[in-house]
């Protein structure tokens, strides 16, 4: 496990918004990276995906979080009834999320992860796996492509625990590159950015009741190898 180093907070500032799709009652947007989802308690941490959506809708609320260095697919409820809706299906698992990682080391295959979870509390926030007091924590994963440093890697979270994903892969074997927290220091410092991407996300919208889906391509900004694998994954 890394050691956490002193956080400087330095959000993207364009774009404002990458809007995916917005209707009054919600907005999905493609977070990026280094941006957080929601305020932080202190001032300097105010700058967030939920903020700048309420310079346009101020009633706005989070639905659910992307950790800071995700990118990826991320709806905000933009009134009362979108919010309360929206909020039963994550809290009912009606949702369905789809992410895309890089991986360390080479992983093959197929397979599900199983392993409780819960909060450091001596040391937070790390989430450690614990088979007494954890909370029910599984995660499907398929390899797309995989080379002798690192694999490309679909996830399919089944549970929505804090870091679930980072901790499942970083308890195999194979850590995120660009993870702080879980990541030994080569890998921590094989990408500047968490190489972990929300790509799809299926919800009902919470006014029609239609069924919605949005996908954002994956852009971690790597070198060439690594780029040539993402194009030729599949």
């Amino acid at each position: 496990m890394s050691t956490a180093e002193p956080f400087h907070y330095d959000p993207p500032l364009t774009p404002f918004l990458d809007i995916l799709f917005e209707d009054g009652n919600i907005m999905v947007v493609n977070k990026p990276s280094g941006l957080l989802s929601v305020p932080g308690r202190l001032r300097q941490y105010h700058d967030s995906v939920l903020s700048r959506v309420r310079t346009l809708y101020p009633e706005a609320q989070a639905v659910h979080r992307l950790d800071l260095g995700t990118s990826g697919v991320l709806v905000v409820g933009l009134n009362k009834t979108a919010i309360s809706s929206l909020g039963k299906q994550f809290m009912q698992r009606e949702t369905e999320k789809i992410y895309i990682a890089l991986a360390s080391g080479r992983l093959e295959g197929s397979g599900h992860i199983d392993l409780p979870m819960r909060t450091d509390i001596d040391n937070r926030p790390y989430q450690i796996i614990d088979f007494e007091q954890g909370r029910p924590a599984q995660t499907d994963w398929e390899v797309l492509k995989s080379g002798d440093d690192y694999s490309v890697v679909r996830l399919y979270p089944k549970t929505g625990r804090s870091h679930q994903l980072r901790v499942h892969l970083k308890e195999i074997g194979h850590p995120i590159l660009g993870d702080h927290l879980y990541a030994p220091p080569e890998v921590h410092a094989a990408s500047k950015r968490l190489c972990l991407h929300a790509e799809y996300l299926k919800f009902r919208h919470p006014v029609s009741g239609a069924v919605m889906e949005f996908f954002a391509s994956t852009d971690f900004g790597m070198d060439e190898k690594i780029e040539l694998m993402l194009k030729t994954k599949g």
